[in-house]
């Protein structure tokens, strides 16, 4: 078994040095992209209650309306070396939610979708807020004057 291993190990160095691929290929053939790592982060974020949504760049905003798609890495930086990987959530929060509980909450998923889905060792998640959603704040002050105009013309 151990020499079927090694074999097979050999057969894979060859075809990667044959096609000149500069990929690092595993022990086991397996490579995980770190855009694979931040999908995978971007949907465990986005479970979380309290998170109005991603911070991402100005560019990735862009390429988000021209292809119609949404992109679950944005506002995922991911950092892999080896079988460690780091991980940075840029997040815009619910008004009246409590900051920590969701920052803990999104460490916590992250890290558990990450580690359970990659089997890769996830030393950091760091989540910076990068703002405040305040426009149901807004949506509400504007329904109150409605009202309020609406009792006053009676």
């Amino acid at each position: 078994m151990e020499e079927e291993n090694k074999e097979l190990q050999e057969q894979t160095e060859v075809n990667v040095e044959e096609n000149n691929i500069k990929e690092i290929v595993e022990d086991d053939g397996i490579e995980i992209s770190g855009d694979v790592i931040a999908v995978i982060a971007g949907v465990a974020v986005s479970e979380v209650q309290g998170v109005y949504g991603m911070a991402g760049s100005f560019a990735g905003g862009i390429s988000e309306v021209l292809s119609g798609k949404k992109n679950l890495a944005k506002g995922i930086k991911v950092d892999k070396e080896d079988e460690k990987v780091k991980i940075d959530v840029n997040i815009i929060v619910e008004y009246g939610s409590r900051i920590p509980d969701v920052a803990f909450e999104i460490q916590n998923r992250v890290k558990k979708s990450v580690e359970g889905m990659t089997g890769l060792k996830v030393e950091e998640v760091n989540v910076h807020v990068q703002g405040v959603n305040t426009d149901s704040i807004r949506k509400e002050n504007n329904e109150d004057k409605e009202d309020n105009n609406e009792e006053s013309q009676d």
